[in-house]
């Protein structure tokens, strides 16, 4: 064989290897809160057991995630910003939007409750004493679903928070829950993120319950036109992993032994419509 075309063999040979090894390699985006919460070091593990897929997870805001996956530097996103997220997809960057579970923001702060807010039924209310008495709020500042649901509050009562009252940690809910509780702050935390805390920080709920704040989780498939590393059957199977019957009961029971209830709410087969 001439030595160029055992060359040119060789090198087909080494980049199908490399395809093959790709194609075992699955990238999920992310949101903080499915990381901090504890339920992908449950989820992932069964999965790579199950396909023999190896899943390397990017844990940042949803805002973050999403762009990620659009730059085609992600194979599938598990996010929770539905307007951010059904743009996207609009847009072809995201495919097979799927709902996969829910769960909820609460408003949480000081015992002292220097705003007056405990007990409040709308957070848009909290929020309005909260600037009115020039209280301390950290906001994520992220770009994050929570940052994104946080902002939709403010324009609600048409105000603009600022300094020497509202720090951005430009963090994730962990770290911006940990500002919070150093600082004697109020903040907006998705409920699971703040039970798995409850021991490292004093805050309280202070809302909760309030139609706006329901936190709603969907799974999108990456279009592989984004890149040419986005691993597309990679990131099916990790969707359809997420949404199968035995991860919903997972799902549905996961954190209930240790906190006294389960923190997500399963929702395969609803669509947007039936939470408006």
């Amino acid at each position: 064989m001439p030595a160029r075309v055992l060359v040119a063999a060789l090198a087909l040979a080494c980049l199908g290897g490399l395809a093959a090894a790709q194609s075992k390699i699955v990238i999920l985006s992310t949101t903080t809160s499915t990381q901090d919460s504890g339920l992908l070091d449950v989820l992932i593990p069964m999965f790579e057991r199950q396909t023999g897929h190896t899943v390397k997870t990017i844990s940042v805001g949803t805002g973050q995630a999403l762009a990620l996956a659009a730059r085609g530097e992600a194979d599938v996103t598990l996010a929770h910003a539905p307007a951010l997220e059904k743009k996207y997809v609009a847009e072809g960057k995201m495919l097979n939007r799927r709902l996969v579970m829910y769960n909820d923001f609460v408003v949480v702060g000081p015992a002292a409750d220097p705003a007056r807010v405990r007990g409040q039924k709308k957070a848009v209310e909290a929020l309005r004493r909260i600037a009115a008495a020039g209280a301390r709020f950290v906001s994520r500042g992220d770009r994050s679903g929570t940052h994104t649901l946080e902002l939709a509050l403010w324009k609600q009562v048409e105000i603009e928070p600022g300094a020497p009252w509202y720090i951005e940690s430009g963090q994730g809910m962990g770290a911006t829950l940990g500002i919070a509780d150093d600082r004697q702050a109020y903040t907006i935390s998705d409920r699971p993120t703040l039970l798995a805390f409850a021991r490292r920080v004093t805050l309280q709920v202070m809302v909760e319950g309030d139609r706006p704040l329901l936190n709603i989780y969907s799974v999108m498939e990456v279009n592989p036109a984004n890149g040419p590393r986005v691993n597309a059957s990679g990131g099916k199977a990790l969707a359809e992993f997420l949404l199968s019957p035995e991860v919903q009961q997972v799902i549905r029971t996961f954190g209930a032994d240790r906190y006294g209830r389960a923190l997500f709410v399963p929702i395969v087969g609803k669509t947007d419509e039936d939470f408006e």
